[in-house]
């Protein structure tokens, strides 16, 4: 009896084991759970934090390239409205380059008429001696018409005198009267034929007169379409020198003229041109050779280059005077432009020296304006 009540107590500690190794156990699982789910926690909060970044960047790229898109679409855009305006200044270059043709035709003939009116300006120029010398001609005609008709009246009051002077009229009297009145009759022939003559070549001469007038519109028409054309092609040479060069200071436009300061070119009492004069000259070069393909062959153009000093003297070895310092400088800028591929036939270059300033103060301002070298489109 007493056995089988110890039984149960001896059972008791070994339950009391088990449900304490489980309960470790449960503890352990739930704290490998519990560390488990925080490294979860922290791998997720990292992961949302780079996927975040990836969204940003996502969006972020979407706009930039919605902007590529817009950008090649604008890009697009242009190039199609540049190649209508290319096509249409390539169809309006055609056109006027056929109208210079017919305006080269209308010169041509125009010359040809030219030569034609100067042999007819020759010969007018003797038919108005001609008339002159008929006019004199006919003042003495008319003075000795003149003179007869006096001598008629006279020896006819003679003969009408009284009928004993008649008795005393010879036939020879009367044959001088006869004789005057043929040779009157004779003179007012030859003077209404003179007359005749000189208004038929005063009519001429007013005739060649009104075509001179009208060959000199035409020359003035034409010269003045040239003059129009070579303006046209100097304000687009501005234009795209301007856009070349940009807004400087140093550059700037002075009526029909680009004005370059001389210290962006050369040192001070130099005429050797600087690696940044150089470069400058460089965009103008091009600008002008590309400006040139479009310029029509008999357009008799040139490229005007002016130096000019400030009114201060130098006196080098060199350099006697300013006339050398400013001619010497735009002849180094006109063999630059040449070795870059202006032909020299289109150079022309000038030294005024101090003697044409834009400033006639005499003050620092005054001497940096003055000291330049203009660039000019002209015509022969």
């Amino acid at each position: 009896m007493s056995r089988r009540r110890a039984r149960p107590m001896e059972a008791w500690p070994g339950y009391v084991d088990v449900l304490s190794t489980l309960l470790m156990v449960i503890v352990f699982v739930l704290m490998v759970f519990v560390v488990a789910q925080m490294f979860l926690s922290l791998a997720l909060s990292g992961r949302d934090d780079a996927l975040a970044k990836l969204n940003a960047q996502i969006s972020e790229i979407a706009s930039m390239l919605a902007m590529e898109k817009k950008t090649a679409e604008d890009l697009k855009a242009q190039l199609s409205q540049l190649s209508g305006e290319l096509a249409s200044s390539t169809a309006e270059r055609d056109e006027m380059k056929n109208q210079l043709n017919v305006v080269i035709g209308e010169r041509d003939a125009a010359n040809r008429q030219a030569a034609m009116n100067a042999d007819q300006a020759k010969k007018l120029a003797e038919a108005y001696q001609t008339i002159d010398a008929d006019r004199e001609r006919i003042t003495a005609l008319l003075s000795d018409i003149a003179a007869l008709e006096s001598l008629k009246d006279e020896m006819q009051q003679k003969i009408l005198g009284s009928d004993a002077e008649k008795q005393k009229i010879t036939d020879e009297a009367k044959f001088q009267v006869e004789l005057l009145n043929k040779q009157m009759l004779a003179l007012r022939e030859e003077l209404s034929r003179i007359t005749a003559a000189l208004d038929a070549s005063e009519q001429k001469a007013k005739d060649q007169e009104v075509q001179i007038v009208d060959l000199g519109n035409r020359l003035n028409a034409a010269l003045a379409s040239k003059v129009e054309e070579l303006a046209r092609y100097r304000s687009e040479f501005f234009g795209r020198l301007r856009e070349v060069l940009g807004d400087r200071q140093d550059i700037r436009i002075v009526g029909d003229r680009f004005v370059f300061q001389s210290e962006i070119l050369f040192d001070s009492g130099s005429a050797v041109l600087g690696d940044a004069g150089k470069s400058q000259l460089d965009d103008l070069a091009t600008t002008l050779i590309l400006l040139s393909m479009d310029i029509p062959k008999d357009l008799d153009w040139v490229l005007r280059i002016d130096g000019h000093t400030d009114k201060r003297p130098i006196f080098t070895a060199q350099f006697p005077s300013n006339w050398e310092l400013s001619t010497a400088r735009a002849v180094a800028v006109a063999k630059y432009l040449i070795s870059r591929g202006l032909p020299p036939e289109r150079m022309v270059t000038a030294g005024y020296a101090e003697f044409r300033p834009l400033d006639p103060a005499d003050n620092d301002e005054a001497y940096n304006k003055n000291r330049r070298i203009e660039f000019k489109l002209d015509q022969r």
